[in-house]
């Protein structure tokens, strides 16, 4: 059975209506797309770099509560001020500057309390960059 093509309904050709929505779709598709993307940016940061005369002061606490320094000790177990490391510090960053970074070395079973300590007494002795090994 063939169709008659020329029935009151006419040749259907070429319909504008759906071809929109497809377009709409498309372009919607495509923004959604095009807002998700992420925008590459910058971060400002100061990475280290190798300068030859920075040279850490490493501070070793030791298990027991000890705050060496080069092999001194500067505290006992009992003395939570450290007011001789602050002191140290302290005229360290008179004479030399305060571009060498401080080096905070707890044995692995050194009492939390113990390194608040010493943190406290690098910051009594005007010390700002600080970090642990």
């Amino acid at each position: 059975m063939t169709a008659a093509t020329n029935s009151e309904d006419g040749d259907i050709g070429f319909q504008i209506a759906p071809m929109v929505d497809v377009v709409f779709v498309l372009m919607l598709f495509f923004m959604a797309c095009a807002g998700s993307q992420v925008k590459l940016g910058e971060l400002e940061i100061m990475l280290p770099h190798g300068r030859g005369g920075l040279t850490p002061i490493e501070i070793q606490v030791a298990a027991d509560g000890t705050v060496l320094m080069n092999g001194q000790p500067f505290g006992t177990a009992q003395d939570r001020a450290l007011p001789a490391l602050s002191d140290w510090l302290r005229n360290v960053r008179a004479r030399f500057g305060t571009d060498d970074p401080v080096v905070i070395r707890p044995a692995a079973t050194t009492p939390y309390q113990r390194v608040i300590d010493v943190l406290n007494a690098t910051s009594t002795g005007g010390v700002k960059k600080v970090t642990f090994g």
